[in-house]
């Protein structure tokens, strides 16, 4: 981003913290919609044809790991979840997920390695790795068009220690997630439109990126941008939010692999 932009970008954002109130109200679920709903129609044509979705090649990669045998057990994931088409179909929807040992939530990146590292006695993936990366859009592929559920009372303490976190000003920019995403939604904020940030096509290919990322890697470019200090991927603090977002979300259809600008 050139230094004007940038100065414009960090102006709005200071006028939304000022004048944007103290305390946010939820979207009322009938008017909830997907960050698709605002884009342009060659970015719709990209992320709706699977032969022009970038991201299709990460969920090609998926299809092989999941497919390949790994660790000291020498096992692949379809040794014991089979079929992914059918097996997974669903699943992606309903993470983060509550994990007994854990006693809370996991998201499902942290599930993949859970896996690896118990079932298949193999080492964890790095986040943002593009096996991780591939593994998680390709899990996410097999729930596309269905709707976001996060109904597992278990992960209540969760969804109210990320509502929280939304609603918190944080950064030297003392604005919090929901300043943006709650109160200013559909307005313009330097050159963009300000979306209300469903989680809805996770992990996505981004064109500012041009590579595909998770829910927690965007989640830390918007704290960069308000100046405050990211949570570390898979801290409690972001899968509480993840979580939180997710149930925000609910209802919507999962669009993984999803496209944005």
């Amino acid at each position: 981003m050139r230094r004007a932009g940038l100065r414009a970008l960090m102006g709005a954002l200071a006028l939304i913290a000022v004048s944007g109130p103290a305390g946010s109200t939820d979207i009322p679920l009938d008017q909830r919609r997907s960050g698709y709903a605002d884009l342009g129609r060659d970015t719709k044509t990209m992320q709706d044809d699977d032969t022009s979705n970038p991201a299709t090649l990460w969920v090609q990669d998926g299809e092989t790991l999941w497919n390949q045998k790994a660790g000291a057990a020498g096992k692949a994931c379809a040794d014991c979840h089979g079929d992914a088409t059918a097996s997974m179909k669903g699943v992606a929807a309903r993470y983060p997920a509550f994990d007994i040992a854990r006693k809370g939530p996991v998201d499902l990146e942290q599930r993949v390695n859970m896996c690896r590292t118990g079932q298949q006695k193999a080492p964890p993936l790095a986040n943002e790795s593009r096996e991780l990366l591939a593994l998680t859009a390709y899990l996410g592929r097999q729930s596309r068009g269905l709707p976001i559920d996060q109904s597992d009372t278990r992960l209540t303490p969760a969804i109210e220690a990320g509502r929280k976190l939304f609603t918190q000003r944080m950064g030297q920019i003392n604005l919090s997630c929901a300043q943006c995403h709650d109160d200013n939604w559909g307005k313009q904020l330097s050159s963009s439109l300000v979306p209300q940030g469903h989680p809805t096509g996770y992990p996505i290919y981004r064109l500012e990126w041009q590579n595909l990322g998770s829910l927690q890697r965007r989640l830390r470019n918007c704290m960069i941008g308000m100046r405050a200090e990211p949570y570390d991927y898979g801290a409690p603090e972001s899968v509480a939010l993840e979580t939180y977002l997710m149930w925000r979300a609910r209802g919507l259809n999962l669009e993984t692999p999803a496209v944005r600008p």
